[in-house]
Formats: structure tokens, sequence, C-alpha cells
């Protein structure tokens, strides 16, 4: 499975707060969710992410609290994948669970910059930057990659009629 797109880039420790502000939370609409993701950082990230993009980020993101609305709010406004040098392990979760592909690369900010164009082999790790730079980060396998084809949890859960 391969995604595609323009880098968004970010660095270290991007909580859930700023992914989704908590003002938000009580809404439940993914794209009205879309539409204030990144809104403390980005004013602007929803009219960018509309055209289908890879968010890079430092160690730790998602960190904070457990909302899974910041992985819905990020995939609903047009993010085809993560690629962190860490993530908290609760939004990791998340992304897996609700089909964003979450890609684990030491030192991704330092290798990927705003405005590359990456294509990113979910399974592999391998991301591919403006056509000729190779990096190797941690892909997805078994159960979470199958997860993330069938397009979140639910989505595999009713395929394996479990």
């Amino acid at each position: 499975m391969k995604v595609e797109g323009k880098v968004l880039k970010f660095g270290d420790k991007i909580d859930t707060d700023i992914i989704i502000p908590a003002r938000y939370l009580k809404y439940t609409d993914p794209e009205y969710l879309a539409q204030h993701a990144m809104e403390p950082l980005d004013p602007e990230f929803y009219k960018k992410a509309r055209q289908g993009v890879i968010l890079v980020a430092g160690k730790v993101f998602g960190m904070g609290s457990s909302r899974e609305q910041a992985a819905i709010a990020l995939k609903a406004a047009g993010v085809k994948a993560v690629i962190a040098e860490s993530f908290a392990r609760i939004f990791y979760r998340n992304a897996i669970n609700n089909g964003l592909p979450a890609i684990v690369l030491p030192n991704a900010t330092k290798e990927i910059n705003e405005g590359d164009y990456v294509v990113v082999d979910v399974e592999t790790g391998e991301i591919v930057v403006n056509g000729s730079k190779v990096l190797k980060g941690k892909g997805l396998t078994g159960m979470p990659l199958e997860i993330v084809k069938s397009g979140g949890l639910i989505e595999y859960l009713k395929k394996a009629k479990v």
C-alpha cells in the first residue's frame, strides 16, 4: 500500500490539543473536526491538507490526552499518513484504528522538508523524497497493516466477521 503527497512539516511534542483543540470535542462530525485540525499552529492547515498531504513531525507526536478525534481530524482534513520520529503510544494506536498510516522515521525532520513530495510504502516503511532520496522508516505489518488497508478497525472487523 502506497500513499503520496506534498509534505506539511511540524516539530517535536505536538500534542492532541494542538492537533484538535478541546473546544471542538463536543462535535462528532469528522469534516467539522478537520476544519480545525492543527489550528493553533497553522490556521491554514485545513486548506493546505485538503489536497492530500503527508504530515511530517518530530518526537512524541500526539502526546497528551487520548482523544481519538486527533487522528480522525487529521485523516478527514486530507492527511494520508503521518511520518514522525516517534509517536505517543495512544495516538499511534488511534491512528491505526482510524485507518491513518503512522510511520516512524528517526531524524524525519532533518531528512524531509516542508513542501517535499514523498511516496510512502506503508508496509515496508520506504519513503522516497522528491523522486530520488530513499529513506527507511518502520512500516506496518500484521494486523495493524490490515486495519489500515481496510480503512480502520470498524471496517476491518466487518470484513473479518468477528
